[in-house]
């Protein structure tokens, strides 16, 4: 072999090392590439993830909002005549006063002209939401409920600890109650 063909022989085996130097360094950078594009990939998705997240969040959020405040509007429209309704209590009581002293008169005319003003006062504060208490005789004594404002000797056992008179008649409004019924307790 001649001096020629071996340094063409060395050349062309430079060449080919070059090339495939060539080819692990694209094989290289392709793979930087693909890596730095996966890297970028996935911050993409955590930011994504992160972003989403926070939105689902503020959703939340502004739901609640939504249904606290709609909540609170609906007590205040059911609590607004409060003030009102409790004025008007007094008046109330002072018809079912009248009422029970002309039932012992003699005068049914009187006593029927009362009680329709009584019954249309009574069911138009009942459509506003007022509600009277219902409490009998013997019913057990709650103190979340009823307010006790004596005591005296119980007529019988089976009244002991239990309410035995009603001196005032308690009324919510809508589920609060405005005034709480005063009752007698036997002892």
């Amino acid at each position: 072999m001649s001096n020629q063909e071996y340094k063409d022989k060395e050349l062309e085996k430079e060449l080919q090392n070059q090339e495939i130097d060539k080819e692990i360094i694209d094989d290289q950078e392709e793979s930087n590439e693909k890596q730095d594009v996966e890297s970028e990939s996935e911050k993409l998705k955590e930011e994504n993830d992160k972003e989403r997240n926070n939105f689902l969040r503020l959703f939340a959020e502004f739901e609640n909002y939504k249904k606290r405040t709609s909540k609170e509007r609906i007590e205040l429209f059911s609590t607004a005549n409060k003030e009102l309704m409790t004025s008007l209590l007094p008046v109330l009581d002072d018809f079912e006063r009248g009422i029970n002293e002309i039932e012992k008169s003699s005068d049914k005319a009187l006593l029927e002209g009362m009680k329709l003003i009584y019954n249309k006062f009574k069911s138009t504060l009942n459509q506003k939401g007022l509600k009277k208490i219902e409490i009998k005789q013997g019913d057990v004594f709650d103190a979340e409920i009823h307010e006790a404002i004596s005591q005296i000797p119980s007529p019988s056992k089976k009244l002991k600890g239990k309410i035995i008179d009603v001196v005032e008649n308690g009324y919510t409004l809508g589920e609060t109650i405005i005034r709480f019924p005063k009752v007698v307790l036997g002892n």
